[in-house]
């Protein structure tokens, strides 16, 4: 085994992502998988680095019955055409049943004319044939031609619940548990849940990675992040709830870093905290239940009538009352720490106590006029233009 992919944490002999990899006899989309569906357990590497995969835990994969084959098949993925032929139907029947909701995209990718192709687990697609066997035959249910017939695709939304819930079940800081949530609200919802900017930027610091860093060109990031983002009003409610709960607690456990703010005992160099092999087991608490519209893991539900959206403010930024008047040269003290007044507002504050006041324009433009009148109270005259040295010798002899 090569030095850099064998080392030790916490005891345990650890290899490398891609040692382990080729180890359980795993493609890297397929081992991505596995980690995210939680039959590989990973643990956060040294300083900020890459995930590790303790020996023991591949050695434990490796004696199972039927391994590799079992293995391969637990994370075994299929498109429309394949998944129609597991099911016996059409290609044409099972892309109605995903987009009602009755079957949960897992993965996704991008052909080469950038269109999203949606990925299901072959083991649930039997477990569907299984358990709703009327769905694949005969007429379609009364509540399934409704939902088609009004344009719902419940496809990106089922798979963003289904990504955050288990990003949430293998994340056990609070901070990383907060900016999974803050992945499915826009810049403007954001910064109206979390005005402090430097809790935004440490979402980003915190937000778990994939096991093999970032992969695929710019246009397939650009869409898993559209995708990511909440776009009915009650699921949009529905994550804010959530965020604000998972940021009360991530709150109390330690505050985001500050420009200048020493780095604390017991995290890693990103300002996190250490991730344990096991799976993130949450205490208990009142969860709030997820709206009744949104439909995963294969069960149908009826869909509930959207509420009316948030009104958002201009790019999420707190409204800020005219400044009383007063005297236009008075610098404008600036706003407290924690107050609701933004940033953009603090330096639209400071360009127009700068000089920008109407007032302040005005005497200056007096004070440049009066250094232009002469003694006597007349303006000069105006000297004709294109008049050259040799016409002023003249006119002086």
């Amino acid at each position: 085994m090569p030095v850099t992919d064998a080392g030790h944490m916490n005891g345990a002999q650890t290899v490398a992502a891609s040692r382990a990899a080729a180890e359980l006899v795993l493609k890297r989309g397929e081992f991505e998988l596995a980690v995210h569906l939680g039959i590989v357990r990973v643990e956060a590497g040294r300083s900020g680095g890459r995930p590790r995969v303790r020996q023991e835990e591949v050695d434990r994969l490796r004696a199972e019955d039927g391994f590799p084959g079992t293995l391969r098949e637990r994370v075994r993925t299929v498109g429309t055409a394949e998944g129609a032929r597991l099911l016996g139907i059409s290609p044409v029947r099972f892309t109605r049943l995903a987009r009602a909701g009755c079957v949960t995209p897992v993965a996704l990718y991008l052909n080469r004319y950038r269109a999203v192709v949606w990925l299901y687990l072959a083991q649930e697609l039997g477990g569907l044939a299984a358990r709703s066997p009327e769905l694949l035959v005969g007429r379609s249910p009364a509540w399934m031609r409704d939902r088609l017939d009004s344009g719902t695709d419940c496809r990106p939304r089922n798979w963003r619940s289904r990504r955050i819930e288990r990003l949430l079940t293998l994340t056990g800081d609070p901070w990383a548990r907060a900016a999974v949530v803050a992945q499915a609200l826009d810049p403007a919802q954001l910064a109206e849940v979390v005005d402090d900017p430097y809790e935004r930027a440490y979402f980003a610091r915190v937000l778990p990675e994939p096991v093999f860093g970032q992969r695929g060109s710019s246009a397939t990031r650009d869409a898993l992040e559209r995708l990511m983002l909440a776009d009915e009003p009650d699921e949009i409610l529905w994550r804010r709830v959530n965020l604000i709960m998972e940021l009360d607690s991530a709150r109390e456990l330690r505050q985001a870093p500050r420009p200048g703010d020493e780095p604390q005992s017991g995290l890693d160099t990103f300002g996190r905290l250490p991730v344990s092999a096991e799976p993130y087991e949450p205490a208990e608490r009142v969860e709030p239940a997820e709206p009744s519209g949104s439909v995963h893991r294969g069960e149908p539900t009826e869909p509930t009538e959207p509420t009316e959206p948030t009104e958002l403010g201009e790019l999420g930024e707190p409204a800020v009352t005219a400044e009383p008047a007063g005297d236009p040269a008075r610098p404008v003290e600036p706003a407290a720490q924690g107050s609701s007044v933004g940033l953009l507002a603090r330096l639209r504050l400071r360009r127009w106590s700068a000089g920008r006041h109407p007032r302040v324009r005005a005497g200056r433009a007096a004070a440049r006029t009066a250094r232009r009148v002469t003694p006597g109270g007349h303006r000069p005259l105006a000297r004709p233009r294109g008049g050259s040295q040799r016409e002023d010798a003249a006119g002086r002899e």
